[in-house]
C-alpha cells in the first residue's frame, strides 16, 4: 500500500457494525450479562483514526471480555445521536462507552480511550 493509497485499513478486531437505531436499541436492551463496548469513529478524522488504530493495537482480548460494536459516525449519525439520548453521555468522536447490564462502567473520548484500562475493568468484573 502506497503513501497516498485510497484503500481502507482492515480492522483487526471482530467489530460488529451498528447501522440503525433499531439495532442499537436491540443491543442496549439485550439482557446479556456480557458487557458491550460501543466505539464511535469518524472515518474522515485523523485523530479518530489514530485513536482507533492505537486501541486495536493495544486490545488483546478479542471479543472474549465484551461484545465490540463499531459506529461509523459519517454513515450513521442517527445512531450516535441515539446513543447520547439513551445513555446521557454527550456525543464525542472518537468515543468509547462500555455498558454492563444497564450500567455504564466506562466512557472516554479522544486520547483518553485506553484499551488496557477497559480490559482491566472488565477482568475485575
Amino acid at each position: 500500500m502506497g503513501f497516498f493509497s485510497k484503500s481502507k485499513p482492515v480492522p483487526s478486531l471482530p467489530w460488529m457494525n451498528v447501522e440503525s437505531v433499531e439495532q442499537l436499541k436491540d443491543i442496549l436492551l439485550n439482557d446479556s450479562e456480557k458487557p458491550k463496548l460501543l466505539f464511535k469513529h469518524s472515518t474522515r478524522c485523523g485523530i479518530s483514526s489514530m485513536v482507533l488504530r492505537s486501541f486495536e493495537d493495544a486490545w488483546s482480548s478479542g471479543s472474549e471480555l465484551c461484545d465490540l460494536y463499531f459506529i461509523d459516525l459519517l454513515r450513521h449519525r442517527d445512531v450516535s445521536n441515539s446513543i447520547a439520548e439513551l445513555t446521557g453521555i454527550m456525543h464525542q468522536s472518537p468515543q468509547a462507552i462500555v455498558i454492563k447490564g444497564k450500567e455504564i462502567i466506562y466512557d472516554a473520548t479522544h486520547s483518553g480511550i485506553d484499551a488496557r484500562t477497559i480490559e482491566s475493568i472488565l477482568k475485575k468484573g
